[in-house]
């Protein structure tokens, strides 16, 4: 039986060079040997490369040859008997990314210790990006994801870093559906500000949407205080708004990469769609939803007419957005900063607090703590590397 073959675990270390594995292999070609599993990696030029093979009745054969392949490759060989295939994976397969720049052992140990912990097993580990973050990916079996992620949030704070714990398997694959806020998030800035500068109100108005951002205002109430500002303004300030807006860093890395994957991309803004829309369609977003503001006369009259886009909103319109797609809820990312994304982070499958408000940090999935917009990509394990290549690619087709 297959169970109790006899079986070899080669484990082949030293300086990488182009060939090695094709060396290795192309020796056993004349032996009646199977693999079973094959891992292979690369750190700073020095190859590890590990072979389970079940060699049939050459097992002493094959056991010399590698070893003696393995000498005039410059390479140290390790060659342990024994019987089967590997064990079967356990089941509760999950993913968990630890970002930092820099990532300290201190933090990966905690992160370790809480998976021991846990009782869960860690299968595979592969560096996600170097720059401007170190980003690990961890692959786990035996693990129950919202437990774990509980565990590893209080992880997160303690160390300083930021951590994303995501179910593993066909889950980490496939189409999504990425809905971000606008305002501090995709951009730097916050619309309603810039334009209660042209009204000299700046600071007054700046005040209390921070308070709203921490949650100690409603969100509607502190909406139409802060558009009441803006009463008497032209309807030429939301031009020179338009171009005074700055993407935050990453921005358009993250939704072109996100559009090469095939993701639908949504934005869902407290702010408003006379400045979302023509960003939406800049950066070639499918979805926006914003408020939007009265205008007579063209003037600003200080107020907004339709739905207020609350926390209450944001989260129905996340829905909305899933369901026109087609997709389940489970494959919905959100990403937002202040209070008024609450709703829409706690619905969806992921919610990613990117440079927020503590009440936010404490509650979403996964926290993002740089100032780089595209590292949300790696908490879904997309790696800076496949980013890169994707844009030279498309930079050699242009």
């Amino acid at each position: 039986m297959t169970s109790t073959r006899a079986t070899l675990l080669v484990t082949l270390t030293g300086s990488d060079r182009a060939g090695v594995t094709s060396t290795v292999f192309a020796a056993l070609a004349p032996y009646d040997t199977e693999v079973l599993d094959v891992e292979q990696t690369v750190v700073r030029g020095r190859l590890t490369l590990a072979l389970l093979l079940a060699p049939g009745d050459a097992a002493a054969e094959v056991e010399r040859l590698l070893c003696r392949t393995a000498q005039d490759l410059g390479l140290d060989a390790s060659v342990v008997p024994g019987e089967g295939d590997n064990r079967s994976r356990r089941r509760g397969r999950a993913s968990v990314v630890v970002l930092a720049a820099p990532l300290r052992a201190t933090a990966v140990a905690a992160v370790t210790r809480a998976v021991a912990a846990h009782g869960a097993n860690i299968d595979r580990v592969r560096r996600l990006s170097r720059d401007p973050v170190t980003t690990l990916e961890i692959d786990l079996s035996g693990a129950d994801v919202p437990a774990l992620r509980r565990d590893l949030a209080l992880v997160a704070t303690a160390q300083g870093v930021d951590i994303a714990v995501a179910p593993g398997g066909l889950a980490r694959r496939g189409r999504r559906l990425v809905v971000m806020d606008v305002d501090s998030t995709l951009i730097q800035d916050e619309v309603i500000e810039l334009l209660a500068s042209h009204a000299g109100r700046e600071a007054e108005v700046a005040d209390v949407t921070a308070a709203a951002m921490r949650g100690e205002l409603d969100f509607a109430q502190s909406l139409h205080q802060r558009v009441a500002a803006l009463a008497g303004l032209p309807v030429e300030v939301l031009e020179s708004v338009r171009d005074a807006v700055r993407l935050t860093p990453g921005a358009r890395t993250l939704v072109r990469t996100f559009k090469r994957l095939g993701y639908t991309v949504a934005v869902v803004s407290g702010g408003f769609i006379e400045i979302v829309a023509p960003l939406a369609q800049e950066l070639g977003i499918d979805h926006a939803h914003a408020n939007r503001l009265e205008i007579v006369d063209g003037r600003l009259t200080g107020r907004v007419t339709g739905t207020v886009v609350d926390r209450a909103e944001k989260a129905a319109a996340l829905r909305r957005f899933a369901a026109q797609e087609g997709l389940p809820m489970s494959r919905t990312v959100a990403i937002g900063d202040g209070a008024n994304d609450l709703d829409m982070l706690s619905v969806a499958g992921l919610g990613v607090a990117f440079n927020a408000k503590p009440v936010v940090q404490q509650q979403a999935d996964a926290t993002v703590n740089v100032p780089y917009l595209d590292t949300v990509l790696f908490m879904l394990g997309i790696s800076r590397e496949e980013v890169e290549e994707a844009d030279r690619l498309d930079h050699a087709d242009g």
